[in-house]
């Protein structure tokens, strides 16, 4: 019998101002980027300036101070704080559905930058992306179990640069991690990007891009109906089944 090696998963409790928020299952690691890239994409802050502290809890009397993050939002942050209120839905996401929980059809949806038209996509550009971040999935690589997802900048030919990636056992929480990422760092792109997915794109997906700002998404799986529907009404670049050099264009136009 020989061993293997799994990807890890376990939860992840985020509070904000003392309250409980959320629990995600996650792959250990990145949980300041995971946190910060949630709250970002669940529309509870708008920058890293809506954002006091953030830090692992270290209370000794908490068993579970490993898994548990704490944030306090700014002092006058009164829009983060509103926008808290309505996003308390004390809500379980699974590692497979970023959408499980959710209270009512309503809250799914959130007010996402548009733009007046897609970004054209390079077809270089795309057709190189997989290849060059799978490269860099070292968990995928010893796991075979993991997602990743990563935020490239758009540049002439295949040489956009990689300004975030991050692996998780689920796909919205590599997104999270990776947005997450450049939120911490005050770094979200003002060029136009990209995000490049390992799995299928979802409405949740989508919208997770507008939110950061970005004008793409680029998916190895395939992209859902509502997934198209929200690209196509906001203007967003979507390719799906980008592997070994190939793709599907669904919203955009390729130079």
């Amino acid at each position: 019998m020989a061993a293997d090696l799994v990807a890890v998963e376990e939860p992840l409790e985020i509070r904000v101002d003392g309250e409980p928020l959320a629990v995600l299952m996650r792959t250990p690691g990145d949980d300041l980027a995971l946190t910060a890239g949630f709250l970002l994409t669940e529309g509870v802050i708008l920058d890293r300036d809506d954002l006091r502290a953030i830090a692992p809890c270290r209370d000794p009397a908490n068993a579970d101070r490993g898994n548990v993050v704490l944030v306090t939002l700014a002092a006058g942050a009164e829009l983060a704080r509103s926008r808290l209120t309505q996003a308390q839905r004390r809500f379980f996401t699974s590692s497979s559905c970023g959408l499980c929980g959710k209270a009512t059809i309503a809250s799914l949806v959130q007010d996402v930058p548009t733009f007046d038209a897609p970004l054209r996509l390079e077809r270089s550009f795309v057709g190189a992306l997989g290849e060059r971040i799978r490269e860099a999935q070292r968990v995928f690589a010893e796991t075979g179990g993991i997602h990743a997802a990563a935020v490239v900048t758009v540049a002439g030919g295949p040489n956009g640069e990689v300004v975030a990636l991050a692996e998780d056992v689920g796909r919205h929480n590599a997104v999270d991690k990776a947005i997450g990422t450049l939120v911490l760092g005050d770094a979200l792109p003002e060029e136009p990007a990209v995000l490049w997915v390992s799995g299928r794109a979802s409405f949740e997906l989508v919208q997770k891009a507008l939110v950061a700002g970005l004008r793409g998404l680029v998916c190895v799986g395939a992209p859902s109906s509502l997934a198209v529907e929200l690209a196509e009404t906001a203007g967003l670049a979507l390719a799906g089944f980008a592997r070994d050099g190939r793709h599907n264009l669904y919203v955009g136009s390729l130079d």
